[in-house]
């Protein structure tokens, strides 16, 4: 029986998330992971969740348990514009689109954006649940160049004129701009204000991905594209890593004319992001939950990443062609081997050592770098970042030894 001739071509091109299956690898007890794209628990604001779940089904039980519509809970998209405006963005509540996490939101854009074959430019290296969703609807994401201080203007010029002199000019820049999945670097503000300018000369999107913007723990804040290009740039954001992954809740911001055309396309997939989660977090938000908790959030971040840089210092400086970037905020660094080692070979032995990573390959739109290694810092305790670190060094060392 041929079973893929009762698939769509793009069904037949898709891939499981390489995290999602390493996890299943990274889940015994004994394995130091850092793998998975994960926020510590100590984060999650249990209390203020029962405290809201409880208010809801006493007030408002009509209506956060009845389907409601698709642009979200007009109460949350309210507190949705003032955490946006106290970040320097003007803006309108009915501009805001509610998803089920910030992957929907990419997965809307590749939806109402992408014919099979349309381009689009992201960063070397870049988000994978940004590749799977641009590739889910058969796009061909084009990779330009990152150092340590994000996506380089120029590289991104020669990446656009390569693409148009081929006639494939692409439908939108990607942009992870803070604290970037998965290398944790920042673009500065010059670059930033570069890229936009390239934007608007050459008449392009920018897709803003942010996270975890909010999580700066050094440094200063950067201007949003938002903020610069208002009306090119759609944003997207999520309660994921800033307050508790559990809800799914994340939500869209740009202009009118975008959001309308990505409100018809989640109406054919989920009608609603459910009515009852964004109840509890428009009570939460309105009762200052999530500023509280970033307070707390920032300070144990700043401390795992600061033990986990101290760790790669102490075990690993000094090695020829090794590096790390040193990121301000967020939940990752990203830490290059010289050339001609491969991280998803070494990932096999790594686990015989009961330490995990994410491959860097995995981060690359054709897999063809193999260099790299995403870490994740924010999950683990003091104990098991220090263990970690060295039985990843020791690996690190066996190999280049050898």
């Amino acid at each position: 029986m041929n079973r893929d001739m009762y698939f769509a071509a793009r069904t037949r091109g898709m891939k499981r998330s390489v995290i999602r299956e390493l996890l299943k690898l990274t889940s015994k007890p004994e394995v130091i992971s850092f793998a998975g794209g994960l926020p510590s628990p100590r984060t999650f604001p249990v209390e203020a969740v029962r405290t809201a779940v409880k208010d809801v089904l006493d007030n408002n039980a009509d209506l956060a348990l009845q389907y409601g519509s698709t642009e979200g809970n007009n109460c949350l998209r309210q507190e949705l514009a003032r955490v946006m405006k106290a970040d320097g963005i003007d803006a309108n509540p009915d501009h805001i689109l509610v998803t089920t996490a910030s992957q929907q939101g990419l997965d809307l854009i590749a939806k109402i954006f992408m014919d099979p074959g349309d381009t689009c430019v992201c960063g070397l290296p870049t988000y994978l649940g940004g590749l799977q969703a641009f590739r889910s609807y058969e796009g061909v994401p084009v990779g330009t160049a990152l150092d340590d201080h994000g996506m380089i203007p120029e590289e991104l010029e020669k990446t656009l004129d390569m693409l148009e002199a081929q006639n494939r000019r692409p439908r939108f820049l990607y942009i992870i701009p803070d604290f970037q999945n998965p290398a944790g670097v920042t673009i500065p503000a010059d670059r930033r204000k570069k890229i936009v300018k390239i934007a608007n000369e050459r008449d392009y999107l920018i897709v803003e991905d942010t996270p975890y913007r909010q999580i700066r723990f050094q440094g200063e804040h950067q201007p949003t594209f938002q903020s610069l290009a208002p009306e090119r740039v759609i944003s997207l954001y999520t309660f994921s890593k800033i307050m508790l992954p559990g809800f799914r809740i994340g939500w869209a911001y740009g202009p009118e004319w975008i959001v309308d055309k990505m409100v018809m396309a989640k109406q054919s997939a989920d009608l609603c992001t459910t009515p009852f989660c964004q109840a509890i977090a428009a009570k939460m938000l309105k009762d200052g939950v999530l500023e509280r908790g970033l307070t707390e959030t920032i300070k144990l971040y700043r401390h795992r990443c600061g033990l986990m840089l101290e760790q790669l210092d102490k075990n690993l400086s000094g090695l020829p062609g090794v590096h790390w970037t040193r990121p301000e905020g967020g939940l990752f660094l990203w830490l290059t081997l010289p050339k001609g080692n491969n991280t998803t070979e070494l990932f096999e032995k790594a686990i015989e050592k009961n330490v995990a990573y994410v491959p860097g390959s995995a981060f690359y739109p054709e897999g063809d770098d193999h260099t790299g290694m995403r870490l994740n810092f924010s999950y683990s305790d003091d104990e098991k970042t220090v263990e970690g670190v060295k039985r990843l060094s020791a690996l690190i060392r066996e190999t280049l030894g050898s």
